[in-house]
């Protein structure tokens, strides 16, 4: 089984991916760098809850999908 972080970043990107939306797109809408987005894609770093909580809501997807919880 893969690491938390690198499931949340495979996750992250398969839901930008699916969304459509560009990172510059998604920076401005949460408020944060291109690059800032970039690392939380490549796991480099994680989102605060704050900012995956943004991130959901623009992306219109769950956190229970980003952070891989199954019920």
């Amino acid at each position: 089984m893969k690491p938390l972080d690198e499931q949340i970043s495979e996750n992250l990107k398969r839901e930008i991916e699916t969304s459509g939306k560009t990172k510059t797109e998604i920076a401005k809408a949460i408020g944060v760098s291109k690059p800032t987005v970039s690392q939380y894609v490549s796991g480099r770093i994680q989102p605060t809850l704050a900012v995956l909580s943004k991130l959901c809501s623009f992306l219109d997807c769950s956190a229970d999908d980003i952070l891989n919880i199954k019920k």
